[in-house]
Formats: structure tokens, sequence, C-alpha cells
């Protein structure tokens, strides 16, 4: 949502009706599972955490799946009902599809096959400094680890011309270059 010139709020042109992408899914339905979990333990506090991660992940992308946007405003809703109530007209007035009021739609379940993490993101470091993070799958092995670490363009440059005396993994973390 922006507001315009007459401080009428409008919905974003990001808002497209597209699939969302495979991070955009993970982040949806990490706060699905969080937020009922948190709902029903009665932990506020760190439901209205975790819908700010989600927030945060879709305020800077290209484009915002209206899927996302809608199962967003049903989660907020017992929080913030007036305003995720007026949100979700807006939606139903330029998409059509929503269907009803807010209060009338199912609790969104999440998909476990989607929370898994298949990616990891590794530090490396030369000499104990960090100088490059990789995205490796989960299940690398040591010796892909090292090899991807000291096959990175950047850490290429910084041991250019010196000897590799040792090269530490610590698994799912990071890899230290000893030069």
């Amino acid at each position: 949502m922006t507001e315009n010139q007459a401080g009428e709020w409008e919905l974003s042109a990001k808002l497209k009706d597209v699939e969302p992408d495979k991070a955009q899914q993970k982040v949806t339905h990490v706060t699905i599972k969080k937020v009922t979990q948190d709902i029903e333990s009665l932990s506020f506090n760190t439901a209205i955490s975790q819908m700010m991660i989600f927030v945060n992940a879709f305020t800077n992308a290209e484009i915002v799946p209206l899927l996302a946007m809608r199962t967003f405003l049903v989660l907020i809703n017992p929080f913030a009902p007036h305003l995720s109530s007026e949100l979700w007209e807006k939606l139903n007035a330029k998409f059509r599809g929503g269907g009803g009021d807010i209060t009338e739609q199912p609790w969104p379940n999440y998909d476990e096959q989607l929370l898994v993490e298949d990616e990891i993101e590794i530090v490396l470091q030369v000499n104990g400094k960090v100088r490059d993070r990789l995205k490796l799958p989960a299940h690398a092995t040591e010796a892909e680890v090292k090899t991807a670490a000291l096959g990175s363009p950047k850490i290429k440059v910084l041991i250019a011309g010196k000897t590799v005396r040792n090269v530490i993994v610590v698994p799912k973390k990071l890899v230290n270059i000893v030069v």
C-alpha cells in the first residue's frame, strides 16, 4: 500500500497475481507455522515478530505475490482486525477471487516440505577474517565445501601467490583458509 497525493491509500504496483518464488514460499510458510503455534501458546509478541520478518522479506521484493499477501492478511487479522479487513477489501476490489469477508477465510496451513533448509550460507574466512559468503546445498560434503570455498572468485584473489597451509571446515557454518 502506498499513499497518493490526496492522502488516499492505493495498492502498490509491485502486487501481482503471480506464484511466489521459493524464498517467498518459505518465508510465508515459516510465518504461518510460527504465528499459528504462537497464538496457540499465547506468545503474541513472537507472533508479531515473525510477521515483521515476513514484512521485511517482502518490502524490498520486486514483485509481491497476491497469494502471500492474502495469507498475511488472514494471519494478521487477529492482531489488527480493522486494518486487515480494509486491506482485504481493497485487494478484492482490484483482484477478484478473494471470496467474501476476511473473517470468513479459513486459517492457512503450512507445508512442512517448504520449511526444510535445503541451502545453507557458509562464511568464508582467510586467516580468520570474513571475506565472502557462499550458498551451498545443505547436504554438501566437506570436500565439496572446501572446493567451493577455494573456487570463490574473492578468495582466489586473496590467496593468489600464497601457500595455503590449512583449510578448516566447520560443518554448515564456515571455512577458514590459513595462508
